[in-house]
């Protein structure tokens, strides 16, 4: 009881001075993707803002869960974050036998980035709207294969909730990654793929893939013309997100500290040009917002892991 008393006050006396060395951010996945160049650009701003370095670790494997257990099992003194976002929702029910409870012992500090994936076919696929493709994959059962960058990926869950939600059957073709996923939908292999916007967007504005619709709820500034899912869909949104979460029990003064840093940050115009650049946009609010947000996320997609029988070990 004296040990916890005197581990409680060090906590709060850290946190009133906190940072005062290097903090270490998680990434879960290896390098070069759209996540890592968000850690790592947001990374130098935080740097610059609060005096202490900002240092990326890229930990991949197990889908983001061994990067994930790190933070999970690190001291929560607000000097070792994560990268998080709807990969965790995803892998919550999506792995049945994680060593932690994602919601539970991850502290939400902020949501940053939001970014919608493209549901797109190579151009000479025979349907050219959401409708008609509706109707030409009930009319070719099993006959048309849907890429995507791995199982439990966004665009793998993209495409499982569009088939949920429409009583279609796709044929899922895994990659591993978007890259090669990419690659076989250009060359034909594969009639479909519900692609991050980040490496989508330059192939449709090309015409060598067509955008038959955004995942997420609203269209994109930068393809004004190509409708959202949910134009046809009711209920369909699909999106990538990523944060900053902490161990649980990081004192609040920190979480609360960092929120407003990041805030700060994801309210300048150039920012938002930024995360233009990278296909989405900022998401900004409170650490309980992006809480429920992750809540929201977690039970929608075990809805979607449960009905189409997935499971990774």
């Amino acid at each position: 009881m004296v040990a916890g008393a005197v581990m409680a006050l060090s906590l709060t006396a850290g946190a009133q001075s906190w940072p005062t060395r290097p903090i270490r951010l998680i990434v879960p996945f290896p390098p070069a993707g759209v996540s890592d160049i968000i850690a790592r650009q947001m990374g130098q701003w935080l740097s610059d803002r609060l005096g202490q370095p900002f240092v990326v670790e890229n930990r991949g494997g197990a889908g983001g869960n061994l990067g994930t257990e790190v933070v999970v099992t690190a001291p929560p003194d607000g000097y070792t974050l994560l990268l998080d976002g709807s990969v965790n929702a995803v892998n919550a029910s999506l792995y049945p036998n994680l060593r932690f409870n994602y919601l539970h012992d991850i502290s939400p500090v902020g949501s940053m980035f939001r970014a919608p994936h493209i549901m797109e076919v190579h151009s000479s696929f025979p349907a050219k709207t959401v409708p008609a493709f509706i109707a030409y994959a009930k009319a070719h059962p099993g006959e048309i294969n849907m890429a995507s960058a791995g199982v439990g990926t966004i665009s793998h869950m993209a495409g499982e909730l569009f088939c949920l939600l429409t009583g279609i059957k796709l044929i899922h073709v895994p990659y591993r990654g978007a890259g090669p996923a990419l690659v076989d939908l250009l060359a034909g292999p594969v009639q479909v793929m519900f692609d991050n916007a980040a490496s989508s967007t330059e192939h449709v504005r090309a015409g060598r893939l067509h955008a038959l619709a955004v995942t997420t709820s609203r269209r994109m500034d930068v393809l004004p013309d190509v409708p959202s899912v949910g134009e046809f869909v009711r209920g369909y949104e699909a999106s990538n997100v990523n944060g900053i979460g902490a161990p649980a029990t990081t004192p609040a003064e920190i979480i609360i500290k960092l929120n407003t840093e990041l805030n700060t940050i994801l309210d300048d115009p150039l920012t938002r040009a930024r995360f233009a650049e990278l296909g989405g946009t900022t998401m900004i609010g409170p650490p309980a917002d992006y809480g429920r947000f992750l809540a929201e996320e977690t039970e929608k997609w075990a809805g979607v892991v449960s009905a189409a029988g997935l499971r990774s070990d």
